[in-house]
């Protein structure tokens, strides 16, 4: 298996390593002395892991991962200045190949945008449709209103983990109103809040957030792995669909 997946990675310029060992397969980029190659954990030396499509040009193939009787797909490649893997949500249907997956990672304003707009490139990072850093998209929104005392200045972006986002100009409207605090990092609703009892409530920690607000961005976007982006007027973000797959949990957080 080896030996078949470092020609499949070799094709598109990439190194990898495979090592045996317990547990679910698990998907990293590492770094040594010749720079940085993706790194397969499997456990079995099988069909474990294979390539199902590489694109050459493109620098990126589509990777298959079986555990047990489940099946995960990843793309993997190169994107401005280092490697990547993101998986696939098992909702998508039909990915076969590298062009499929690039759609299947994109959420469905972006899709139904590039349906409308039709631009030269649907991929790449810069078109009529939207602009993307990493795994953000920008939609614009031309005619959005925005109340300029809730715009915020160099407003950080995140998943959760990793290197910030950092937005020059950002607001946010609607979502839905809860309450966090450590035991409760994604916040319950004020319903469920009335509804915990007295000694929880004490504990105390409790901050008044919103839930899936729509954010909207504008200016210089930076990150230290990508090239500076500049959004002229306002413009939605969105992320890409790789935090609904389940398959996530094969791959080690990367930014």
């Amino acid at each position: 298996m080896n030996e078949v997946l470092e020609r499949r990675f070799a094709s598109i310029g990439a190194r990898v390593k495979v090592v045996r060992a317990a547990g679910a397969p698990r998907i990293d980029v590492g770094v040594d002395r010749r720079g940085e190659f993706f790194a397969l954990r499997v456990a079995r030396d099988d069909e474990a892991v294979s390539v199902v499509d590489a694109d050459r040009d493109d620098r990126c193939l589509l990777l298959l991962v079986r555990d047990g009787g489940e099946k995960s797909k990843f793309l993997c490649g190169f994107d401005e200045r280092h490697w990547f893997v993101a998986a696939i949500p098992e909702t998508a249907r039909g990915v076969v190949g590298t062009v499929a997956a690039k759609d299947a990672l994109q959420p469905a304003a972006v899709r139904n945008a590039v349906a409308r707009v039709r631009p030269r490139d649907r991929f790449r990072r810069r078109n009529a449709a939207y602009v993307r850093q990493g795994e953000w998209f920008f939609l614009p929104e031309w005619a959005v209103q925005v109340d300029e005392s809730a715009v915020l200045r160099n407003e950080p972006l995140t998943r959760g983990r990793g290197n910030d986002h950092m937005l020059e100009y950002a607001f946010r409207r609607g979502g839905e109103t809860v309450f966090v605090n450590t035991a409760h990092p994604t916040g319950v609703t004020a319903a469920e809040f009335e509804l915990l009892p007295p000694s929880q409530v004490r504990k105390g920690g409790w901050r008044e957030m919103m839930r899936d607000p729509e954010l909207y961005a504008k200016g210089a976007v930076r990150h230290p792995d990508h090239n500076t982006i500049v959004l002229h007027g306002w413009h939605r973000v969105l992320m890409n669909t790789e935090h609904e797959a389940r398959a996530m949990r094969h791959v080690a957080f990367i930014d």
